[in-house]
């Protein structure tokens, strides 16, 4: 997670031209101005060429840029037909998600292999289905609680109609031909238990949050299978 914010960092400042506080970093990142710090540091020694100090703020010196990203041709098909993929069946904030980092990938390649890729004939179509549309109502709030371990509210329809509201762990989620499954904890049941996303009739954060413990994870429901 750091190495991640560490990479989006230095990609904020590249195109600035004027230094950014600590503070405003702080913001844009959702972390302390003590990590943006320690953040800045552990850059400077990796030898990233970033100036500035607390208090006055950072910035990239002009000229600076990662390596182009060099991919064969079976490489490109891949990272572009898996982001249509993800385009065409996420929700919106996935979808959205899913081209920035098509146009990321490009813009690192250089120039000539850029426009190879922009111009790959590789498409991902799905059609709209009621399946798809229940389920992109609640993914947003589903990855969300994933990522930040948020102890989640649903209720729930299964295929016999019959409803019940649960409290659980979200722990991850797949994606089949025709659904998406959503893999938790259930604290009602103490057992995992997967529902598939489109028969949920709520999703609500709980506020509480919980960690990690063995045999409640998604690599111990993984191996289970």
């Amino acid at each position: 997670m750091r190495t991640l914010r560490l990479f989006a960092l230095l990609d904020h400042l590249r195109g600035r031209s004027a230094p950014i506080s600590a503070e405003a970093l702080a913001d844009a990142f959702g972390v302390s101005t003590r990590t943006i710090y320690r953040d800045v540091v552990t850059l400077q020694a990796m030898g990233a060429p970033l100036r500035g100090e607390p208090g006055l703020g950072y910035q990239l010196d002009k000229g600076c840029f990662l390596p182009p990203l060099h991919l064969d041709p079976d490489e490109m098909d891949a990272v572009m037909l898996g982001m249509r993929l993800i385009a065409a069946r996420g929700d919106e904030t996935l979808a959205a998600a899913a081209r920035r980092v098509s146009a990321k990938v490009g813009a690192s390649m250089e120039p000539e292999k850029e426009e190879a890729y922009t111009r790959l004939p590789l498409r991902a179509v799905s059609r709209p289905t009621e399946e798809a549309a229940g389920a992109n109502a609640h993914l947003s709030v589903l990855r969300t609680g994933i990522r930040r371990r948020t102890i989640l509210e649903i209720a729930y329809r299964d295929l016999a109609e019959n409803r019940s509201r649960r409290i659980v762990r979200p722990l991850g989620l797949t994606l089949f031909d025709t659904a998406w499954l959503l893999t938790a904890w259930c604290e009602s049941r103490s057992a995992f238990r997967n529902f598939r996303v489109d028969r949920l009739l709520l999703v609500r954060s709980t506020g509480e949050s919980f960690r990690h413990e063995r045999g409640k994870r998604f690599e111990d429901y993984l191996a289970t299978l």
